[in-house]
């Protein structure tokens, strides 16, 4: 498929803007039915959500808040009445506006009032719901009423569709994240036109993803929530998995492969790794299914159908691109040096292979600083609240968040989330009676019965997001209602995400269980040991737990929140750690498999543990601190997106990539291998028979040598140690570029040895003895035999590390 790819590059181009030009057409002819359904089945706030369609079988459109306040004297003045009711009135004119209803009219209207007559409130009911309300609207409703302002009278306006006005332009976030990544890949690559081979290629990923989910939120029920989310793991997902196969493409044209063969070697290899990390991570979403919650159906579409376009597009378009720019996806320099000094062998950064031998020698001081880092991290997740963000939460600075505070001014803090006790026919007496004599209880008005329901509208004395409103609707259903001896049920917003909030926790840890036994079967297939898939599903939780314990610092704790420009602390979303958690494992599972592969290919052609932690580490770590600072740069940057959700996982998913590629990948994984020995990579007989076989990333297999290249050869000599003693019983392996063991023999008595060379090339040579420490270096094979010595000298760091 690469080789096709790449050979008809200019009909794949046109395939992929075809799809997200036709897909972009016809999601914008046919816009969003985007919707938030939060109710549960068999929960309390369900029920008085049945019975309320029950009595209000129309739904009306979305409703919003006119809030004002006087310096002096009251809002019944003459003066303040010259300004609010014209404002009113010319609103209650526009085109779309459905109904006003203000303070200044009847019985109804004085209750809009509050007892200090300096602040008072009108609701503006228009004819669509929020989304639906044209933006020109909402500006003008916005325009209208904050032109009514003077000195002394302050004006503000709340509600869903006045938020919209508030939003950063459409695509900020991405585009910040886009440019951040931008710069972190043209400081690795040095290469413009490799810098945006995996931009591009995430842009049709992302772009085919959230066009598609457009267009399901007609036939399925989407939150407004699940494109954001989309976008922001389709982006991070799409750009490291094209930086991958970017990066294997041009290793093997400086290796000296044609671009073509270079092009399909790197599909065959890093295309099939990212094939299966695109698996996880759809596997790992869908995992929130066994939440069987149905506003996470949604986000599970958006995220998995983002992801798959962007496996789709790093498989097909990004060889189609490297097609089309042959040999300028390297640096000129890079060019110039292949011209002149031909191809270069493989080997890792000097950093690296440093940084990877302090590990080996440094194993428990290393891997007790890690671990002591991530608890400490961690401490805050004991204190998680979970529940649901609302105005309140908003910047200072903004109009909703001021309507806000206004109103809980004027008429108590649980005005803005007023519970609802729903009965099937008449209220009786002692309902209401109990109801207004409850603790907690600010203000209760039970409406007439509207198709056999009544409806009892109950304010809190505390707002939304606190402790006390939590408590006071498990009071009421607990004891309030059954010593009434009435059949009713409490709803509402705030009922609806206390709900949310409790069976999100009771379902939790069967979520977690089953996606990390998923992770540690797939592990276990693909590496088949125990101890690194079960390795892997520690690290899992101690990555989630120390992002967790930062996410409640900052947006629980408030740590920095106004530093950030997230508006106010409060609990943390209840459908949040379900997203996280799915993302952090198909992540996770990412680095894991990427670290891990390399590792276990050196053990398998070495049976040598420290040096397969230490050549895997130093092999590896760039390419996934590469990776992941690209994730951290488009993650954060959600902090723009003007919604609470998106900030609080793109902080949340940063987080937890940081920790996990910088101190688990980098410093705990490989000190705990080092730690565990041959440990590592034991498997019971029995199951070793049982388990299917998986190649995750195989190796590249080199053509063998046409008979024009010259006939077989060897390579002898003798293994020695600095004082030039023989060593005898040292593992000698003859190694092709590509990894493939070619040859393996042990050293004899006098310390010499002779392998067996298929023609002339260039090869990895490794040595390891039991009582030296091990060396490997590139051997250069002419037509004839070559004679190289090995010296085993302590404290040297070999060739390829």
């Amino acid at each position: 498929m690469a080789r096709w790819c790449y050979r008809h590059r200019l009909v794949v181009l046109v395939l992929w803007v075809g799809a997200l030009f036709g897909l972009g057409f016809t999601a914008t002819t046919a816009g969003t039915d985007y919707a938030n359904v939060f109710s549960l089945p068999n929960t309390d706030s369900k029920r008085a959500y049945d019975l309320m369609e029950k009595a209000f079988p129309e739904s009306a459109g979305d409703t919003d808040t006119v809030v004002w306040k006087v310096d002096e004297g009251t809002v019944r003045d003459e003066g303040v009445r010259s300004r609010i009711e014209p404002a009113l009135a010319e609103i209650g004119r526009m085109d779309g506006v459905g109904e006003v209803t203000g303070p200044y009219a009847g019985e109804r209207g004085a209750a809009q009032i509050s007892r200090d007559g300096r602040i008072a409130y009108a609701q503006i009911t228009f004819t669509e719901q929020a989304n639906a309300v044209p933006m020109e609207l909402v500006e003008d409703v916005v325009d209208t009423a904050r032109a009514a302002e003077r000195d002394g009278l302050q004006v503000e306006l709340g509600g869903q569709a006045i938020a919209r006005t508030q939003e950063p332009p459409t695509g900020l976030a991405e585009l910040v994240g886009i440019a951040a990544a931008a710069i972190v890949l043209f400081l690795a690559f040095g290469s413009l036109f490799a810098m945006l081979l995996p931009i591009v290629v995430a842009i049709f990923g992302v772009g085919t993803g959230m066009l598609s989910t457009m267009l399901l939120s007609h036939v399925t029920n989407v939150p407004d929530v699940a494109p954001l989310l989309g976008s922001l793991i389709g982006l991070g997902v799409g750009i490291d998995y094209a930086l991958f196969i970017v990066t294997r493409h041009r290793r093997g044209i400086l290796r000296g492969a044609k671009p073509q063969d270079a092009a399909v070697t790197a599909l065959n290899t890093s295309g099939r790794a990212v094939l299966f990390a695109g698996g996880t991570v759809c596997i790992a979403l869908a995992g929130m299914l066994v939440m069987n919650l149905r506003f996470l159906d949604g986000v599970v579409i958006a995220t998995s159908l983002t992801v798959v376009f962007s496996v789709l597009a790093a498989v097909t378009l990004l060889p189609a691109l490297l097609g089309l720019l042959g040999m300028r996806v390297l640096s000129r320099r890079q060019r110039h040096r292949l011209a002149h000094t031909g191809p270069e062998p493989e080997e890792a950064s000097g950093l690296a292979a440093r940084w990877s031998a302090y590990v080996q020698r440094r194993p428990r001081t290393i891997a007790a600083l890690a671990l002591a880092v991530m608890v400490v991290l961690s401490l805050p997740v004991l204190s998680l609240r979970l529940g649901a963000t609302d105005q309140g939460n908003h910047q200072d600075t903004t109009t909703t968040r001021q309507a806000y505070d206004l109103l809980a001014e004027g008429f108590g803090p649980g005005f803005n989330g007023p519970l609802q006790v729903v009965v099937d026919g008449a209220a009786p007496d002692a309902l209401v009676s109990r109801v207004e004599s409850t603790e907690g209880v600010a203000q209760v008005a039970a409406l007439p019965p509207a198709n056999d329901v009544t409806v009892i509208q109950v304010v809190p004395t505390t707002s939304p997001q606190s402790e006390e409103t939590d408590r006071l609707i498990d009071v009421l259903r607990d004891e309030v209602i059954p010593a009434s001896g009435a059949e009713a049920h409490v709803g509402g917003v705030t009922a609806v995400f206390k709900d949310f909030a409790s069976v999100t926790g009771d379902r939790l840890p069967y979520f977690v269980a089953t996606i990390i036994a998923l992770g540690f079967l797939l592990l276990l297939v693909a590496f088949r040991s125990l101890v690194v898939p079960l390795t892997a599903a520690v690290m899992n939780l101690i990555a989630a737990a120390a992002s967790f314990g930062v996410l409640v610092a900052v947006f629980q704790w408030g740590w920095g929140t106004e530093l950030l420009g997230i508006g106010k602390e409060g609990p943390i979303t209840a459908f949040l750690p379900v997203i996280m958690l799915s993302l952090l494992f198909g992540l996770s599972m990412d680095y894991q498999v990427f670290l891990v592969s390399r590792m276990h290919e050196e053990w398998v052609h070495t049976k040598d543990n420290a040096r397969a932690v230490r050549v895997g580490l130093a092999e590896t770590s760039r390419v996934i601190n590469c990776a992941a600072l690209i994730m951290i740069c488009v993650f954060s940057a959600f902090v723009l997106s003007g919604d609470m959700e998106g900030a609080m996982a793109g902080i949340g998913l940063a987080a937890a990539v940081a920790l996990d590629a910088f101190i688990l990948r980098t410093a705990l994984v490989p000190a705990a291998m080092h730690l565990l020995g041959k440990a590592n990579w034991w498997l019971p007989a029995g199951l070793e028979k049982r388990l299917p076989h998986l190649a995750v990333e195989p190796r590249e297999e080199e053509p063998q040598p046409a008979p024009s290249q010259g006939p077989a050869s060897v390579i002898h000599g003798f293994i020695r140690t600095a004082d030039g003693e023989p060593v005898q019983g040292a593992a000698v392996t003859l190694l092709s570029r590509g990894g493939r063991q070619l040859d393996r023999v042990t050293s004899l008595a006098d310390g010499s040895y002779i392998v067996a060379v298929p023609g002339p090339g260039t090869y990895l040579l490794a040595v390891t003895a039991a009582t030296h420490p091990s060396r490997a270096g590139h051997v250069a094979v002419g037509a004839g035999p070559l004679v190289y010595d090995v010296e085993l000298a302590e404290g040297e760091v070999d060739a390829v590390s």
